[in-house]
């Protein structure tokens, strides 16, 4: 326990990035192939498209490709470290999902209005299913044979909702993101895309303002029902988008009701959620953060958090008031994790250490402050060499 303890304390400037990461790994998005040709179309008339859609049933199969830059295996470390193992159920969605957050999966997805959802993640012969029937969310792992039950209203008891738990729909994705349209984003029609044997225009997102790690975002829209199919998020980096996968069939019909039964196979064990106790740790986790960070998680007086910036080049600063924990006394499992993707960075503000992904970068200063962000390495020196 001791060790672990102590390890959080230098986990936590790299755990921002997988946080953001598991937020955006779970967002299905569309390999294309062929350019068909439809109506010409504003960027306007497109968003208006897309917030008239009201796709309530599909079913399909999809891919999804997350590679933020984090060395090999570098998610699946930072979250034993921060505490795996504890005896909780292996088909806990809130854990099994964030397998999403890197490489490649194959999803078998379906869904009937709000209250019928479905999704099994394959994984070579192994399966794992969440299903969400009115007021039940079941899961169940083939491999180690575990069943997960939560039982609440609309089956979404507080502190585990399951929206939050299944993927965000790539109508919700979308929504997010053109709430950030404005003087700092470009919004255009980038030609069309042929996504899983149907017609889609292509939305293209680029943030105007440079200090961005993202380089653009692709949106590819069903030209007949206006609902988003395709999500691409690539990094000024180059390389393989952050964020690419593909559905390889689509299917807009109601599915059949019996997908979203559930039926406990014989001599699995049934692990039963409680919503209640899971809420109290939740409030609970930022308190103990704190402690073991040694003030890093408090906001209140000696600490402060503060907001540097606008659009897509905002950066979240955080001062503890004490100086930062020193890498090299970090527990040796995770001192090549931190060496790995770790610069090194001096300037005005004195020296630092850049944590750094494809997508969000974090400045842990030797006195004590982060900054954080989906921008580059420059700029978060640039902000702490500003005092801001």
């Amino acid at each position: 326990m001791a060790d672990t303890r102590k390890a959080s304390r230098f986990i936590v400037p790299v755990a921002v990035a997988g946080v953001a990461a598991a937020t955006i790994g779970l967002v299905p998005a569309l390999a294309a192939s062929g350019d068909p040709d439809l109506p010409e179309i504003t960027a306007q008339q497109l968003i208006e498209k897309i917030a008239a859609s009201d796709t309530q049933t599909l079913s399909g199969t999809f891919k999804i490709s997350t590679d933020l830059g984090l060395p090999l295996g570098g998610l699946a470390d930072l979250g034993a470290l921060a505490g795996g193992g504890d005896g909780s159920s292996s088909a806990d969605p809130t854990e099994k999902l964030t397998e999403l957050a890197s490489g490649t999966h194959t999803l078998r997805v379906a869904a009937d209005g709000p209250d019928r959802q479905k999704l099994t993640l394959l994984d070579g012969s192994d399966e794992y299913s969440l299903i969400h029937n009115g007021d039940d969310v079941w899961a169940y792992d083939s491999k180690s044979k575990e069943v997960f039950h939560e039982k609440g209203a609309s089956g979404a008891p507080e502190g585990a909702d399951v929206d939050e738990q299944l993927p965000a729909t790539p109508k919700a994705m979308a929504d997010e993101i053109l709430k950030a349209a404005g003087d700092t984003t470009s919004i255009t029609v980038g030609g069309t895309a042929k996504v899983a044997g149907r017609d889609a225009y292509q939305l293209m997102i680029k943030p105007k303002q440079s200090g961005s790690t993202v380089e653009s975002i692709r949106i590819a829209v069903d030209a007949a029902t206006g609902t988003p199919l395709k999500f691409t998020l690539a990094s000024v980096e180059g390389g393989k988008p952050v964020v690419d996968a593909g559905f390889t069939k689509v299917d807009f019909g109601k599915p059949a009701a019996s997908d979203f039964d559930f039926k406990v196979p014989e001599g699995a064990k049934v692990t039963e959620g409680a919503a209640e106790k899971d809420a109290a740790a939740e409030q609970k986790l930022p308190e103990d953060l704190a402690k073991e960070l040694g003030g890093f998680g408090d906001l209140g007086e000696g600490g402060g958090l503060n907001v540097i910036g606008e659009g897509w080049t905002t950066i979240a600063k955080l001062d503890s008031g004490a100086p930062a924990p020193k890498t090299d006394e970090a527990p040796k499992e995770i001192q090549g994790l931190l060496d790995s993707f770790g610069d090194k960075v001096t300037g005005k503000f004195g020296s630092g250490t850049v944590f750094k992904t494809k997508l969000v970068n974090a400045l842990l200063t030797d006195d004590g402050k982060v900054y954080v962000g989906a921008v580059t390495q420059d700029a978060l020196v640039n902000a702490a060499n500003a005092g801001k």
